[in-house]
């Protein structure tokens, strides 16, 4: 996205070369091979840089934004690691630079999204979010194909989830709580997940009674995974699961990614309710085929990045999601991709 846009010049990090090697070559793209965990490798590379965009695995982030600070250079991530961002939170205190963590879905547009409807209400009551990047067409006990990281997935289906329970901030178990609502005609199910809210829950705390994210999955799923997890303890076999998952399940390029956010609070005296839903479906971006999960995650990071750009962010200190405005998000050539055009046809090259 950001190459074929003509104002960037980017260059991608990665420890292998044979996955370097395999990137489309383009005019505005070079490419570096080094282990990003050693600080002493990455600090040359961030050398004169505007900004660095972290999609490497949670337990990596953390070391790049220390080299992010190091070097003042504007840092991004997709991260849904609760620790990890508490940490990078630290790092951003008194930054010269910005820390953006938690861009793409969910974290990322689900808070720009849910804080833009709470902004309408004088007083919010509770606000709900829920996603998910679905198949179009299951076709196995577990309704699922891989859409994105691994590493990621199970992350969010084992560590606790932040949430605010009759107003006060807790922590819920993951594939708890789960719930069936309809969209379109289809039956869904919803359960607790990890890292969904950023720092969405902190930013209301004391101002909401209610407000939870679960994500969204095809009816069943839950279930399998609280057996694998839990009866056969998996949850302390991660590497197991990982590969049972990879060897298993297989990915796929045709998905929808499902958005649901709702709102509910008081205005001018009456208790009411704002929703906000949209399906995003795979497909052609700059040229290049690409899943629902890749469109929308990598929109809501270069969006953010290109309002950085332009002075619409704080350019120093962490900057949370919900601090982007929903309109200013949409209006972007990057975040039009959630807008009901790019919803039906695709993000044109």
């Amino acid at each position: 996205m950001l190459a074929g846009s003509g104002d960037y010049e980017i260059l991608v990090v990665d420890r292998s070369r044979a996955q370097l090697d395999r990137l489309p070559p383009h005019p505005s793209v070079s490419t570096l091979a080094l282990d990003v965990a050693d600080p002493a490798a990455l600090a040359p590379a961030l050398a004169g840089r505007f900004a660095i965009l972290s999609a490497a695995p949670f337990h990596l982030t953390g070391r790049i934004a220390e080299a992010a600070r190091a070097a003042g250079v504007h840092y991004l991530d997709l991260t849904e690691d609760v620790a990890t961002t508490r940490k990078i939170s630290a790092l951003a205190e008194g930054a010269p630079c910005a820390f953006i963590p938690q861009c793409g879905l969910a974290p990322g547009f689900i808070s720009i999204v849910a804080n833009d409807l709470a902004r309408g209400f004088e007083t919010v009551d509770s606000v709900r979010m829920r996603v998910g990047a679905l198949p179009q067409y299951p076709s196995n006990a577990l309704n699922y194909n891989l859409t994105w990281s691994t590493d990621g997935l199970i992350n969010e289906y084992i560590e606790p989830c932040e949430a605010i329970v009759e107003g006060r901030l807790t922590s819920v178990p993951a594939l708890e709580e789960r719930e069936e609502f309809s969209l379109d005609g289809v039956t869904y199910e919803a359960f607790n997940t990890s890292g969904g809210l950023g720092t969405l829950a902190a930013t209301f705390a004391g101002r909401v009674r209610t407000m939870n994210y679960r994500t969204i999955r095809y009816p069943g799923h839950q279930a399998i995974m609280k057996a694998l997890l839990n009866d056969l303890d998996l949850r302390n076999r991660r590497d197991v699961l990982k590969d049972l998952f990879e060897h298993a399940l297989p990915a796929t390029m045709q998905d929808v990614v499902v958005i649901f956010v709702t709102v509910c609070g008081w205005r001018e005296g009456r208790y009411l309710q704002e929703t906000y839903a949209n399906k995003v479906y795979a497909g052609p971006v700059a040229g290049q085929t690409m899943s629902a999960i890749q469109k929308t995650t990598a929109a809501g990071m270069v969006a953010v990045l290109d309002l950085l750009a332009e002075g619409e962010l704080p350019a120093a200190g962490l900057v949370r999601q919900e601090q982007v405005a929903l309109d200013a998000f949409l209006a972007n050539r990057f975040g039009r991709l959630y807008g009901p055009a790019a919803v039906a046809a695709g993000l044109a090259a």
